[in-house]
């Protein structure tokens, strides 16, 4: 039985008189690749930053591999986020240094190995890239450390259908057996074939987590397909 890394026990979070995170109770295992699957303004992106430390939620409590978030929480997360926080006026290499000093688990061999496979060079700034290879940069970062828990939000937004195969198979290749990807997207056809579970957010509240397979074959539809028609507008 697998243990279970990431615990969110009646998580409530709001913005003034917003409700924007309702009584959110999931628990995750370890081991699974799965999908946060939301419209924009679901709540997603709000739930991952309260998981990852970066907001205070006002009522329920968030376990990751039984801590509390905070430092140590921190430690075993590796976190993509939705914008890039990289300064574009760095190197390539000067970021992955920095990297290096701040993650003990990140593996600079790699990042270089990634980066050589796209043929990014370590000299590069990121003010002369393309948005789909900044992103690459970005993943490859967040890929190349060994954490427990790595966290994508909208990893696949704003690149095109290559750049998304790419970034699917540089998730897929580059993590342990042992770790989970939650990965936040409102892409689904992209990313379906890779999901373990599926959990479905809809205005702050959690209305399905299930197992993705179990899903499709209840269904007889992709999860793409029953996402459209539960959340018609």
């Amino acid at each position: 039985m697998n243990n279970l890394l990431l615990e969110c026990k009646n998580v409530c979070k709001n913005y003034g008189q917003k409700e924007a995170l309702k009584d959110i109770n999931i628990s995750l295992p370890s081991g699974k690749i799965i999908g946060l699957l939301g419209k924009n303004g679901s709540g997603k992106t709000t739930l991952i930053k309260a998981i990852n430390g970066l907001l205070s939620i006002d009522k329920g409590e968030i376990l990751i591999d039984g801590k509390v978030v905070g430092t140590e929480s921190k430690k075993i997360i590796s976190y993509l986020p939705e914008r890039t926080y990289l300064s574009m006026h760095e190197k390539v290499k000067d970021i992955i240094e920095y990297f290096s000093d701040f993650y003990d688990d990140f593996d600079s061999d790699k990042a270089y190995k990634l980066l050589d496979n796209l043929k990014i060079k370590a000299d590069d700034k990121l003010s002369v890239m393309s948005k789909g290879m900044k992103e690459k940069v970005q993943l490859v970062l967040v890929m190349s450390r060994k954490a427990k828990l790595y966290i994508l939000d909208e990893p696949m937004g704003g690149v095109d259908p290559a750049t998304r195969d790419y970034i699917l198979n540089t998730i897929l290749n580059n993590f342990d057996d042992g770790s989970t990807i939650l990965m936040s997207t409102h892409l689904i056809s992209d990313i379906e074939r890779v999901l373990d579970e599926v959990i479905f957010i809809d205005d702050g509240k959690i209305t399905r987590y299930e197992d993705a397979d179990k899903l499709r074959d209840e269904s007889g539809k992709s999860i793409d397909e029953v996402f459209r028609e539960e959340f018609k507008c």
